[in-house]
């Protein structure tokens, strides 16, 4: 149980060497790379975490790390934003329901499968919610045979609850009471995604840095990840999402995201800018903008 006394009373102090000391442990001693990620907000959660567990100094803090195993854990769990719920910001989603999907489909043959990935989708939520516009628009049949949605985050526990898809009642208040009827069933406070259509829906773990990106995908989001890495990751990550996407295909971001500087216009073109929704740019416009 956390001390809250003890949390007012200490104010954890953190140098940036410390930090990079840190950060070095868990690359070469637990294998986990957060060398990418922004270094301010990885200050600001350290501290926090720190704080809560009451301790003042980085060596205080580092021998806490080795000697208590589950502090891992919750130290990731401070690092990693793992929060999600059902058609978070519905504008959005009214976008992609009414332009992006009809387009998406249009784009497609009647027999050629649609490739769906939701990067860094954590305990599952906006799976689902894609699930569940793929569903509207196409029908269970097509869907069952032509759709495949892939789920994945770096967190293995957060995919292991997105696969379960076992939600509390209060995370579905923005899905339409219809919807949740259709799609859900109701065990005691819990919703629970139905077996009829986990078919074409597939979580796994991926490392947007280090893994190599799906591919071919039609529709891909990621969404509040990329404000959290630095410059050149950001690059990293979306030169990555430019070889997963077909030539087609749709990039949707998180909405205080954007894509501003010159080489990541290169990859992708702006077509709903309030929606932060974006198409790759072929290799034809590419040519175009370099002569």
């Amino acid at each position: 149980m956390t001390n809250f006394s003890l949390i007012k009373s200490v104010a954890p102090c953190l140098e940036e060497a410390e930090l990079e000391d840190l950060l070095h442990y868990f690359k070469q001693v637990l294998q986990v790379d957060l060398t990418g990620y922004k270094r301010p907000s990885l200050m600001r959660r350290t501290l926090v975490r720190m704080q809560q567990v009451g301790i003042e100094r980085y060596p205080d803090y580092l021998d806490h790390l080795q000697q208590q195993q589950d502090e891992v854990k919750h130290f990731l769990d401070a690092i990693y934003i793992n929060y999600s719920y059902f058609f978070r910001d519905r504008p959005v989603w009214d976008q992609l329901a009414n332009h992006i999907i009809p387009q998406l489909v249009a784009n497609k043959a009647l027999d050629e499968p649609i490739r769906v990935w939701s990067a860094a989708c954590a305990t599952g939520e906006e799976v689902y919610s894609l699930a569940i516009l793929l569903i509207e628009a196409l029908g269970v049949e097509q869907f069952q045979q032509r759709v495949q949605i892939y789920g994945t985050d770096v967190d293995s526990i957060v995919i292991q609850q997105a696969h379960q898809g076992h939600y509390p009642a209060h995370s579905t208040k923005h899905i339409p009471l219809a919807l949740q009827e259709q799609y859900f069933e109701r065990r005691h406070n819990y919703y629970c995604w139905r077996q009829e259509f986990r078919h074409s829906i597939y979580f796994q773990l991926h490392n947007l840095i280090h893994d190599p990106p799906l591919s071919p995908i039609d529709l891909l989001v990621c969404r509040n990840l990329l404000i959290y890495l630095t410059t050149e990751t950001q690059l990293q990550v979306l030169a990555n999402f430019y070889c997963s996407l077909e030539k087609n295909g749709f990039l949707l971001l998180g909405k205080v995201e954007n894509l501003i500087t010159r080489p990541q216009l290169s990859l992708f073109t702006p077509i709903h800018r309030q929606s932060r929704i974006f198409k790759k740019v072929t290799q034809a416009e590419q040519d175009d903008k370099a002569s």
